[in-house]
């Protein structure tokens, strides 16, 4: 991330948004379970969010340093992995609920998008849930990630691809600035 974003993404205002608006509506009447895997948690704001919920919490985050963070931030309260969400080290079936929140814009290929939602898919038991949320594209969004990756996510094809993936039950809806999923 560039450093505009980076700082951003470490903020007080980040850390109130998160909390009061968007992991609110984005789990909205969703049902996580007692094992829940986090893809790409960053710097860990939702992390800690999710991490005052009953139940265990794994999170898996590509960058070695963020890995090093978040073990440090969390200690032994949530299990972290260094791992690509496009090809988890994790087994079959682990997990009774899989979130991302705000990261896969930062996927670098819609190709590999889809591998990550295969391997949500794979890591889930029956029944499983998986949902999230991140960005709509605005002039403003595209600022934030001058020199970052940014590959969107267009809400309209998510159901497709999604299904594509494995899941069912899909539902994608979209609010100002972001839009939400959950798929089983």
């Amino acid at each position: 991330m560039n450093w505009m974003h980076n700082r951003l993404c470490r903020s007080a205002w980040w850390t109130r948004k998160v909390e009061n608006e968007l992991l609110p509506w984005a789990l909205s009447g969703v049902e996580l379970g007692e094992d829940v895997l986090e893809i790409g948690p960053g710097f860990g704001v939702t992390t800690a969010v999710l991490a005052r919920r009953p139940g265990r919490l794994t999170a898996l985050e590509v960058e070695q340093a963020s890995v090093d963070y978040l073990t440090g931030k969390f200690g032994g309260s949530v299990r972290v992995l260094h791992g690509d969400g496009a090809a988890m080290p994790l087994p079959d079936g682990a997990f009774s609920a899989a979130v991302c929140f705000a990261m896969l814009h930062h996927v670098p290929s819609a190709r590999a998008q889809d591998r990550l939602f295969a391997e949500a898919f794979r890591v889930l038991r029956p029944g499983g849930v998986f949902a999230g949320s991140d960005s709509l594209t605005s002039p403003r969004f595209r600022l934030l990630h001058l020199r970052d990756t940014m590959v969107t996510v267009d809400p309209a094809g998510l159901p497709d691809r999604l299904r594509a993936a494995g899941f069912t039950s899909v539902t994608v809806s979209t609010g100002a600035t972001a839009f939400r999923f959950r798929a089983q």
